[in-house]
């Protein structure tokens, strides 16, 4: 009877409470694996459930000593968890007092994408400055998993040292592209497919038609330095922006690669997808 008068008791506006309340609880749960992503802590995650996980084990299959055993550090864990993280727990305690604790995934956001142009910019403006010649794709939505396999593999963070170095003249792998996925280097020397189109200027090289070809068949951003004249260009959805100055070439890679899906189109350049000349 008493379980009946629960559910009678139940008013639509409980019912929005309720869902109110599952929904805070998961936001706080989101957002706290969103802090702790890529920080230590999350290895320390894992452990807790392959703890929690061997504990229920040993219920099942009846191992007491074992279960004892996990059960003690289950009881100790929480205050050891407390002592090796204290500088964390008092960096969000901070940040929950400044009211930015929740703010915290889109500033991280937005700074690794401010690292990752400034790593960009600073490797093709080193490499322009020198006539260094190089050849970078990033990936979108299509993957690239047949020209990262014609390459050697890499899966290193981006940094312009790194980026500079790998398109250094008579070393191992400058001859090729550099694929990027997310914010790895995923892979060096890649073969790119050449674009066989007529309407290519001649005086384009084989980087540029790898650039275009490639744009032609997938999403991908492609960043070309020319070793000729050191000319920045970019290509995407079969358009080639070409002769970008370093500030128009930061400018354009960042709406490409976090902005609107849209390529915006620098009407001063020679664009190969409308064919304009300037």
């Amino acid at each position: 009877m008493q379980i009946i008068e629960q559910f009678t008791d139940i008013t639509p506006v409980n019912i929005v409470f309720s869902f109110l309340d599952v929904l805070l609880v998961w936001y706080v749960i989101y957002k706290l694996l969103t802090l702790i992503k890529g920080t230590k802590a999350v290895q320390l995650l894992k452990g807790i459930f392959v703890i929690i996980i061997a504990r229920f084990a040993t219920v099942i299959f009846g191992l007491d000593t074992l279960g004892w055993l996990l059960q003690e550090v289950i009881d100790w864990g929480f205050l050891a968890i407390i002592i090796i993280f204290t500088p964390e727990i008092r960096r969000a305690l901070e940040q929950l007092g400044r009211g930015k604790i929740f703010q915290r995934s889109t500033s991280q956001l937005e700074d690794e994408q401010t690292r990752l142009i400034e790593a960009m910019k600073k490797s093709v403006s080193y490499m322009a400055k020198r006539r260094i010649g190089a050849l970078i794709s990033i990936e979108n939505e299509t993957g690239l998993t047949e020209y990262i396999e014609t390459g050697i593999k890499l899966n290193a963070e981006i940094t312009s040292e790194l980026l500079i170095n790998i398109f250094i003249p008579n070393t191992p792998l400058h001859d090729g592209a550099v694929i990027i996925q997310k914010d790895k280097i995923i892979a060096a020397a890649c073969y790119l497919p050449l674009s066989e189109s007529t309407f290519i200027s001649k005086e384009l090289g084989t980087r540029h038609r790898a650039a275009v070809g490639l744009s032609e068949v997938t999403d991908a951003i492609t960043i070309v330095v020319s070793e000729e004249t050191g000319a920045v260009s970019l290509t995407r959805n079969g358009n080639l922006y070409r002769n970008l100055t370093i500030e128009e070439f930061e400018a354009q890679l960042r709406k490409m690669w976090f902005g609107p899906q849209q390529d915006s189109e620098i009407t001063s350049k020679w664009t190969w997808g409308g064919r304009k000349n300037g």
